[in-house]
């Protein structure tokens, strides 16, 4: 199996390719039984290591949000969009419906390659494509990327707010909804403190309680219209 490929079906010519880490196919092959394991599927998170932190530092959040919402975590440390690009043509969402999907990422196109705000975007433009193509009746809860870097004025906190001023763009309030919650995580200032990120990127164990409050209104609204 190629590592790279181009969905030939998309208007987008972006590249899907796996992270070259020894811990991931595994876990993408876990993430397929866990989802076929289970009698149904109702809400998905979709992202990176934020998102696969409900399982760590989010765990107890998780179960008193979401385990009784028929959810399922593919959250993937250190994923970029074209990884999930990677994990979508490759199975994750295959053979579900759910009424749900909340999507974060692009965090890891900043912070790793510096790429431009208008390619991180692309690549989430491609995922909501795929996602309508694969999922046509699951509405998707498309998240600003979480505030990083301690000051507002930093390089990669600035690069992460021009891709979410382009993303939010693509809501259409039908079946793509926006939502930025990243007041939550900033202070008056819009620093980030370290009771809240300690590396200035991740939120701590804290925050998934703050994270959780901040979506369920939208979340228990679209779960109803589903």
């Amino acid at each position: 199996m190629s590592s790279t490929s181009v969905d030939s079906h998309s208007p987008l010519s972006i590249l899907s390719t796996k992270q070259d880490t020894v811990w991931w196919l595994p876990r993408h092959e876990e993430k397929l039984a866990e989802k076929n394991a289970m009698a149904r599927v109702d809400l998905v998170f979709l992202g990176d290591s934020i998102t696969q932190a409900w399982e760590k530092e989010g765990a107890d959040v998780w179960q008193d949000f979401y385990q009784s919402r028929n959810a399922l975590n593919l959250g993937f440390n250190g994923d970029k969009t074209e990884n999930v690009l990677w994990r979508l043509a490759h199975g994750e969402i295959d053979n579900i419906q759910p009424k749900l999907l909340v999507l974060l990422i692009g965090t890891n196109n900043a912070g790793h390659r510096m790429d431009k705000a208008e390619d991180t975007a692309l690549g989430i433009k491609q995922i909501l494509s795929v996602l309508a193509e694969k999922l046509p009746k699951t509405k998707v809860l498309l998240l600003a990327i979480f505030p990083r870097s301690a000051k507002p004025t930093q390089k990669l906190r600035m690069l992460n707010n021009e891709v979410n001023q382009i993303i939010r763009t693509y809501a259409d309030d039908e079946k793509v909804f926006f939502r930025d919650i990243n007041h939550v995580f900033l202070d008056e200032k819009g620093r980030i403190t370290s009771d809240v990120m300690n590396d200035f990127l991740h939120p701590n164990t804290s925050q998934y309680q703050l994270f959780a409050e901040a979506i369920e209104p939208t979340i228990v609204s679209l779960l109803a219209e589903g």
